[in-house]
C-alpha cells in the first residue's frame, strides 16, 4: 500500500513539475526571434488582439503564437490594446512583451518636413513619418473651422508649419498633428520676432509669405537677407513685386528654368507682375533662415536684383532699371549660350 501511495504522490509530483516547466515555458522562455537586434512593431488606431497576434506571426516575431495568445489572455491584453510604435528586442519573453504591449511605453519619432511647395507635399510627407494617411492630413489642412479658429485660412494655412524636426509618438492623428504644429508656431513666434515682424510692417503670416518668395529667388542664405530688403523696398514704394517665382508656382510647372514673358499674362492672385501686394499664401514652405532674413532685412536702396551670368546662385543688385537691365542681359545671353529656353 505504502508502495502504491509512493508511486501515486510520485507520479503528481511529475505531472506538477511538467504542468509548472510548460507554465514556464510558455511565461519566460524566449519567443521572439528577430534577424537584428531589435526591430520597431506598429500598432494600428483600432486594432483588436486578432490583429496585433497575426501582425507578430506574419512579420516573424513571434517564435509560438499560441504561447503568446495564451499568456495575452491572462495578463488582460486582450481587451486592452494601445496603437503606438514599440521597440520589441531579440530574444524577449511572451511577458516581457506583453508587459511592454500593455505599458502603451512607445518610442517617439523625430519626424522632418523641407523642401515642401504645396499642401499635397506636405500631407504626402507627413503621412510617411505619422499614422495620419496624406488624405486626412489633407482635410486638416483644408478644414475651415480648424483654420478659422487660428485666423488661417486654406491658401495660407502652410505658414503655419515651421521646418524643422519634432519629436513625437507615431500614431499622432492629423488634428493633434496641426495642434502639435500650432504650440510649435507660437513659441518660434515669440515677442523679439514679432516686434521685429511689426517693425518691417508685417505679420508673422505676410512675413512667411515673402520669406517663401526670398527663399524660392535664392538658396545662399547670407544672400537672403538682401533679397528680402529688395522686396520690402518695393512693397513700401507701392510696386507690384514682380517675382519670377511667383509665377512658377501659378502655373504649377516646377520645372520650368526660365520665366518668360508670355508667363506674365497668367490670371492668377500669384502672379505679382499682374497684382500688387503679396500673393495670398506661400509659394513654398520657408525655412527659419528665410524667415529670420525677412525680419533682419538689410536696409539699403537696391530696387533690382538679377541672377548673376556665372551662374553660381549669387545675385547681382541695382538701384536703377538701366543697371538692372544691363545685369539682365548678361544673365539672358548666358541661358541661351546654355541653350536653356524655358
Amino acid at each position: 500500500m505504502k508502495k502504491i501511495l509512493f508511486l501515486v504522490l510520485t507520479l503528481l509530483l511529475l505531472a506538477a513539475a511538467v504542468v509548472a516547466y510548460i507554465f514556464y515555458q510558455r511565461i519566460f522562455s524566449p519567443n521572439v526571434k528577430l534577424k537584428d537586434h531589435k526591430t520597431f512593431f506598429y500598432i494600428r488606431t483600432g486594432s483588436d488582439f486578432n490583429q496585433v497576434a497575426t501582425e507578430l506571426t506574419d512579420q516573424h516575431i513571434l517564435i509560438n503564437t499560441e504561447s503568446f495568445k495564451w499568456l495575452a489572455e491572462r495578463m488582460n491584453y486582450t481587451e486592452r490594446v494601445i496603437p503606438g510604435r514599440y521597440e520589441i528586442t531579440d530574444n524577449m519573453n511572451n511577458r516581457q512583451l506583453l508587459q511592454l504591449l500593455r505599458s502603451g511605453k512607445q518610442v517617439p519619432i523625430k519626424i522632418t518636413f523641407n523642401n515642401i511647395r504645396t499642401k499635397s507635399d506636405l500631407a504626402s510627407r507627413i503621412s510617411k513619418q505619422i499614422e495620419a494617411d496624406s488624405t486626412q492630413i489633407a482635410a486638416m489642412l483644408s478644414d475651415s473651422l480648424l483654420l478659422k479658429e487660428e485666423a488661417l485660412n486654406s491658401d495660407n494655412v502652410l505658414c503655419l508649419f515651421i521646418p524643422n524636426t519634432y519629436e513625437m509618438y507615431w500614431n499622432t492623428s492629423a488634428t493633434d498633428f496641426f495642434k502639435r504644429m500650432k504650440r510649435e508656431y507660437d513659441n518660434f513666434w515669440n515677442t523679439s520676432r514679432r516686434q521685429k515682424a511689426e517693425q518691417q510692417g508685417l505679420t508673422p503670416v505676410q512675413v512667411s509669405i515673402l520669406a517663401s518668395i526670398v527663399q524660392s529667388e535664392t538658396k545662399q542664405n547670407a544672400e537672403k537677407p538682401r533679397v528680402a530688403g529688395v522686396y520690402l523696398n518695393r512693397l513700401r514704394q507701392n510696386w507690384k513685386l514682380e517675382a519670377d517665382p511667383t509665377l512658377v508656382f501659378a502655373l504649377g510647372d516646377f520645372s520650368i528654368k526660365r520665366v518668360l514673358n508670355e508667363y506674365k499674362t497668367i490670371d492668377s492672385p500669384y502672379n505679382t507682375y499682374k497684382y500688387f501686394g503679396l500673393p495670398p499664401g506661400p509659394i513654398c514652405l520657408p525655412d527659419i533662415s528665410s524667415i529670420d532674413a525677412v525680419l533682419n532685412a538689410e536696409s539699403h536702396q537696391f530696387m533690382y536684383f538679377c541672377a548673376r551670368e556665372d551662374m553660381s546662385g549669387f545675385h547681382s543688385f541695382a538701384k536703377d532699371y538701366n543697371t538692372h537691365l544691363l545685369n539682365a542681359r548678361r544673365y539672358q545671353a548666358e541661358l541661351n549660350r546654355r541653350n536653356i529656353r524655358n
